[in-house]
């Protein structure tokens, strides 16, 4: 049953790797994430920007064409036929161009911060795990400095692998 149960040791020095770990995380990982995050929001702000830029040149585009095709109306109607084939297909480029263009920067924004948040969560993970390491080691090498506290642990390990 003794097994089962942490010991009071145990329980003080796993808290204190525990409030170490979270310290260290608190002072140097968070600062770097929320900054990071701030960075992405700023460059998502920018593409929705640019994207609403090029919505607007577009329809300044349309109006650029319908003011053409109306003074063409004026002048003759036989160019009617092709003014409107030549409108219909800068209107159709123009709307495909600018669908392909936001698609694009939407992806690449998207794209960009995927691969951004994929660094900095391997960053943080390698470097909490470095610092759970190094915090673990220092703790069994403090804790198993005597002998006969080695023998003890490595009676327990055994045991442990017998129950498992």
């Amino acid at each position: 049953m003794d097994l089962l149960l942490p010991q009071l040791g145990l329980i003080v020095w796993t808290l204190l790797a525990f409030l170490v770990v979270l310290f260290i995380l608190k002072k140097f990982a968070w600062g770097p994430i929320l900054k990071g995050l701030n960075d992405r929001e700023t460059n998502i702000a920018e593409s929705i920007a640019t994207a609403e830029k090029v919505k607007a040149e577009m329809a300044q585009l349309k109006n650029d064409n319908e003011a053409l095709l109306a003074s063409a109306r004026e002048e003759r109607s036989a160019m009617l036929k092709e003014a409107k084939e030549i409108r219909d297909k800068m209107i159709n480029d123009a709307k495909d161009e600018a669908k392909v263009q936001a698609s694009r920067i939407i992806s690449d924004a998207h794209n960009s911060i995927h691969n951004q948040k994929m660094a900095a969560l391997t960053d943080i993970k390698n470097e909490v795990g470095k610092m759970v390491v190094e915090i673990s080691e220092k703790v069994l090498r403090k804790e198993l400095a005597n002998k006969a506290d080695q023998e003890n642990y490595i009676r327990e390990l055994a045991g442990d692998i017998n129950f498992n």
